[in-house]
């Protein structure tokens, strides 16, 4: 296929997939279109029916990304000081990708997928450049054998800041040789406007990719199994809230009376909406009140929406691996850390997971950037690790216990430890010299300490003959 059918290819797949994208995206900014309502009644009561929205679809996405944290890379065959490893942290930190990876982190929670994109740097050449990508802007296509990327597009537009029209489009197609910059006017065909021959045998395109399955690559949303329940969970919430008003304002009845008798101030008729949760109505006398009654239905209960919510609540929890107290449904205090640790379990390990697939995909932005910076690939990389933040929720004073235990049995290298205590690779550098500096203070102070001290007499020695006289 030439750049152009790949261009033409990708956009268009892109277009197919991006509705399903827009409706996983709005459902985690807490935006669901109103459910289980019928159109009649959200007529009926237009602007006065607000939806409550318990956005379930967020909390599950930020249990997980709350406990995923880079910390730092580990090279294979390092030196003591860890100076690959530093470096390859230079650069993550030069792009600011800190921030970028926990982006990254929720779009591939939410949608299944998010992209790294890596490039050369014109302003330093030893710091390239990483981008992190939405899906909702970027498409790639996987090698039916390998399941590797062969290809990949992104596609964005330009807008007039004033009226928000699209002006331009603009389009970056990646293949295992050059990536091509694209433009295109309006609905028109896309233009080549600039390439770069990179020559590197793949697209410098990273995934981070979501519970990938064999057959299923792109990965797959966390809020597949908890959209339904939620929306659920919206209009139990919802219906309470409209059942509130008849709790504060219990329904009442009338008989004897036509709708035309229900009018306002002006003489103008009520809906039935303002019929029903009118203060006072105001009605004419007839030739029907010697039938007319008015009165009220007991007020009514509202426990029957808590238990719903309550339920849909548990279902949540045990399809997502939440515990019991994130979900509300646990108020008490635990009676143990080992209680806590035992309710998340489950979190954890699915936070574990996590960190195993997209690892794969920071490691491999690495090896890319790596191969820009150097120019050749490096066979050492292949075992590069990521390094994260335990995503367990253990006490500090029970890590810095464990890690003291092991270096005082000598197990555990000081450096070991201090990784195991999660300092950052600056923070171990400092530690580094400091203790370095240390050495060489009490060094030069024991040596200055030999060379002032007062000659003293060998032990033994005679004393000088006395004189008698």
């Amino acid at each position: 296929m030439t750049p152009d059918d790949w261009a033409m290819s990708l956009s268009r797949e892109l277009d197919n997939v991006t509705p399903h994208l827009e409706t996983l995206n709005l459902r985690y900014e807490g935006k669901p279109p109103i459910a289980f309502l019928h159109p009649a009644i959200a007529a009926e009561l237009g602007e006065r029916l607000q939806q409550v929205v318990i956005n379930w679809p967020r909390l599950v996405v930020g249990a997980l990304e709350e406990r995923l944290d880079v910390t730092g890379f580990r090279v294979p065959g390092d030196d003591s000081t860890g100076t690959r490893g530093k470096e390859l942290w230079r650069i993550w930190k030069a792009n600011r990708m800190a921030t970028g990876s926990q982006q990254a982190h929720v779009d591939a929670m939410v949608m299944g997928r998010s992209y790294i994109v890596v490039g050369s740097n014109p302003d330093d050449a030893d710091t390239p450049l990483m981008t992190v990508e939405s899906p909702r802007q970027m498409i790639a296509s996987h090698d039916p054998a390998t399941r590797k990327v062969r290809a990949a597009f992104k596609r964005y537009v330009d807008r007039d800041p004033i009226t928000g029209s699209i002006m331009a489009q603009y389009g970056a197609l990646y293949l295992p040789d050059a990536t091509y910059q694209y433009s295109r006017l309006g609905n028109g065909a896309w233009q080549i406007s600039d390439q770069d021959e990179h020559k590197l045998g793949r697209p410098p395109v990273a995934e981070l990719l979501n519970q990938p399955r064999i057959m299923n690559p792109m990965g797959a949303s966390e809020l597949a199994d908890v959209i339904p329940l939620a929306d659920a969970a919206s209009k139990a919430a919802t219906d309470m809230m409209i059942s509130a008003e008849f709790h504060a304002m219990p329904r009442r009845y009338a008989l004897g009376f036509s709708e035309d008798d229900f009018t306002d101030e002006d003489g103008n008729p009520l809906n039935r909406w303002q019929q029903i949760a009118g203060a006072v109505w105001s009605t004419e006398r007839t030739n029907r009140d010697d039938g007319v009654q008015v009165g009220q239905f007991p007020e009514a209960q509202l426990s029957n929406f808590h238990s719903t919510i309550n339920l849909l609540a548990q279902l949540v929890g045990s399809l997502s691996g939440l515990p019991a107290h994130y979900m509300g449904q646990a108020t008490d205090n635990p009676p143990s850390a080992d209680s806590i640790r035992s309710n998340e379990a489950r979190l954890v390990k699915r936070s574990e997971r996590r960190c195993g697939s997209y690892g794969e995909g920071h490691e491999d932005a690495q090896r890319i950037g790596q191969r820009i910076v150097t120019g050749r690939w490096e066979p050492e990389l292949m075992g590069l690790e990521t390094i994260w933040r335990n995503p367990a929720t253990p006490t500090y004073a029970q890590m810095a216990d464990a890690v003291v235990k092991l270096v005082s049995q000598g197990i555990l290298p000081i450096e070991m430890a201090w990784e195991q205590l999660e300092y950052s690779p600056e923070q171990i550098a400092r530690m580094r010299a400091m203790q370095d500096d240390a050495v060489t203070r009490v060094t030069e102070a024991d040596l200055r300490a030999l060379t002032t001290a007062a000659p003293q007499p060998p032990t033994g020695a005679l004393e000088p003959a006395r004189t008698v006289q």
